[in-house]
């Protein structure tokens, strides 16, 4: 079963997201089946097989996330984003900015879906083979 320093090991490898796709390999090849990451904080809890969990803890003072998506303006910056434009700190706060709460990874769809803060989904996106 994989474990939180592992996770932490393959993610100090991101320098933006356009390495993403590598993280996502790397933690589905230690057994991890899907994580969901939240914005207010930083905290992520992540599953695997057999109910393992393993989370890592809030990672920041809480940000105050909009009540309503800016699904477009959302989208813009995602994309700059994962073409490496921006780091993880600035993908937060934008996240935050235009209403995205928390988003889910799911390794069997290779899906990232992204929430507001009603649980409603605000853009899934398929995660490119690296």
């Amino acid at each position: 079963m994989f474990t939180i320093d592992q996770i932490k090991a393959a993610h100090s490898k991101v320098r933006s997201g356009a390495d993403f796709p590598l993280y996502i390999k790397e933690i589905k090849a230690l057994g991890v089946t899907h994580y969901e990451a939240y914005v207010t904080d930083g905290h992520i809890d992540y599953f695997g097989a057999e109910k393992h969990t393993a989370k890592v803890p809030a990672k920041y003072e809480p940000l105050p996330v909009a009540d309503l998506p800016g699904i477009q303006q959302f989208r813009e910056e995602l994309m700059a984003h994962q073409q490496g434009k921006t780091d993880f700190l600035t993908f937060i706060k934008m996240c935050a900015t235009y209403g995205v709460e928390k988003w889910a990874i799911s390794m069997d769809k290779m899906t990232c879906t992204y929430y507001d803060k009603s649980g409603n989904e605000v853009l899934v996106e398929v995660i490119p083979q690296p």
